[in-house]
């Protein structure tokens, strides 16, 4: 019987991946999040690729006695039930890196748009206003950003930091000084002793208690007045009501999210009403080079599995090391 791979939720975006990284001999089911379709298809499934906001309780594996990896479509598992699949023996795998450069090119592009003032001066050039347009833009360059979350994406921000004159302190506890030099940012020991040396903060952190509201009241107020507060990372890692607060007040100058405490973000959201904020909807990762990139990951990792070799990437490599295959 051929592997089956079940994809979840079915969309455009994880069915162009689908298409891209099933390999000869698969099988593959495109199935619903909770639906009857998906149900029918677990009792044979050997793999599952999906988003980590699709809910998967002890019952999901009770459901899946074949399954062999659930392979998840994001570097960040915030959502996922980890335990659970922990006691049910199977490897969960994410897909660190895949999307790191889109998402650090999406990172400089917001900074650059915030500093530039591109939405401003395309209106103001539009309707034939050349004065305006040629006030209050600045520069990056001798610039200092702040990268908290020195990781596959954090490292390249801040080599493209780098290569335009920026002076780029980093903040990871995970990380040792000297990886964190050579990864081009000079190393800072605490976030508090980072944010007031920075014009530009940029967060590249996962979701965890620890990084839950990081970017509140009392450490913005810690920031220089007017700077710049960049987030391609996890939405609750910021605060919104504190962080709509500092930048009505002038406390920060712009903002560039890409990522919202809730998604969709609500359209009553005070924070799209401001003109100092760039927003895009959590679309960082998602390039025509990240879809192939995460296509090329997701298959390896299942052609390792079946070979019977560990996946290069776990988020429960106990499970692994302890318990072997299911």
């Amino acid at each position: 019987m051929a592997p089956r791979i079940i994809v979840v939720p079915p969309s455009a975006e994880t069915g162009e991946i689908a298409r891209q990284m099933a390999p000869a001999g698969f099988e593959l089911v495109l199935a619903r999040d909770g639906g009857a379709d998906l149900e029918a298809a677990l009792g044979a499934a050997e793999f599952m690729v999906c988003y980590p906001n699709v809910k998967m309780p002890d019952a999901f594996y009770r459901a899946a006695p074949r399954m062999k990896l659930v392979q998840l479509l994001s570097a960040g598992y915030d959502a996922v039930d980890i335990e659970a699949a922990r006691r049910a023996k199977v490897p969960v795998s994410n897909n660190g890196g895949a999307n790191a450069i889109s998402v650090a090119e999406h990172a400089l592009m917001l900074m650059l748009t915030c500093v530039k003032r591109t939405f401003a001066v395309d209106k103001a050039t539009r309707a034939g206003d050349w004065n305006s347009a040629r006030a209050g833009n600045t520069e990056l360059g001798g610039k200092t950003l702040g990268i908290v979350g020195v990781g596959n994406v954090g490292r390249r921000v801040s080599k493209f930091a780098g290569a335009i004159g920026m002076r780029v302190l980093g903040y990871d506890k995970y990380v040792p000084d000297d990886e964190l030099r050579r990864r081009g940012a000079e190393p800072v020991a605490s976030l508090e002793a980072l944010l007031p040396q920075v014009d530009v903060l940029t967060c590249h952190t996962p979701l965890t208690p620890e990084t839950r509201h990081m970017i509140n009241e009392k450490t913005i107020g810690l920031m220089k007045p007017g700077a710049i507060y960049i987030n391609t990372s996890r939405g609750p890692v910021q605060d919104e009501r504190a962080l709509f607060e500092a930048l009505t007040r002038g406390k920060l100058g712009a903002a560039g999210l890409d990522v919202w405490e809730d998604e969709p973000t609500s359209a009553d959201n005070p924070i799209l009403n401001l003109q100092s904020v760039v927003c895009s909807s959590h679309v960082a990762g998602v390039t025509r080079e990240a879809t192939r990139q995460a296509a090329m990951q997701v298959s390896g990792e299942m052609l390792r599995v079946l070979r019977g070799e560990r996946p290069d990437v776990l988020v429960n490599p106990d499970v692994w090391a302890r318990l072997g295959r299911r």
